[in-house]
């Protein structure tokens, strides 16, 4: 079963509109669940459209480029626990099913900013499910020592429909082509020598 979070984030229409066709590819179980609560908490530009998102070039992302820049760029999307409490509502579904596992898209690369996506995260969590869940759920993360370049690669590999994977932080009609998802995304693509297939299903046939 797949489990899809609306807590009032700018693009919650698309990543919800979007999800559903990947999970109907695969036919997946899904559950749209409604955690908008979490907005009253958050004072950050991911859920404070009067608040502005800010934007990132690609030298500012480069392996060498100036960690405090995206620093500044993740605290201005962060929004309090949401991981932890994410990953804690599905091992709840995960241990009802009976199932093992939670499974998880953190990676390498946005590890070095976002703490809640790093393997020491990881474990944290789970050290701490084997006491809130009976059956001891884990989070599953097969993508923790992976860049962005390497998941691309590997999709393209597996055909995954990645025409459907949406990562902008805003829910236009098109990818902003400037927030730090928008740009890791573009970088990614460009370095793994592939045109982006969401931007061709859009109508455009370039990078933005």
């Amino acid at each position: 079963m797949a489990l899809i979070f609306n807590y009032a984030q700018r693009s919650v229409e698309r990543e919800i509109e979007n999800s559903i066709k990947v999970c109907e590819h695969f036919s997946i179980e899904y559950r749209v669940l409604d955690v908008r609560w979490m907005r009253e908490i958050t004072k950050t530009s991911l859920v404070n459209e009067e608040m502005e998102i800010p934007s990132i070039g690609m030298d500012e992302v480069a392996e060498n480029a100036d960690p405090s820049i995206t620093a500044r760029s993740a605290k201005a999307v962060w929004v309090p626990n949401r991981n932890g409490i994410l990953i804690n509502i599905a091992a709840a579904f995960a241990e009802s099913m009976d199932c093992e596992y939670v499974v998880v898209g953190f990676n390498r690369e946005e590890a070095v900013t976002f703490p809640d996506n790093s393997f020491e995260f990881i474990e944290a969590v789970d050290t701490s499910l084997s006491y809130s869940t009976l059956n001891g759920v884990k989070v599953l993360a097969p993508l923790i020592n992976m860049d962005k370049k390497e998941i691309v690669e590997k999709a393209i590999e597996l055909n995954a429909p990645l025409e459907y994977s949406w990562s902008c932080y805003h829910g236009g009609e098109m990818p902003c082509g400037s927030c730090e998802s928008c740009t890791r995304r573009k970088r990614a693509f460009e370095m793994a020598g592939a045109r982006d297939p969401l931007l061709l299903r859009l109508g455009t046939g370039h990078s933005i």
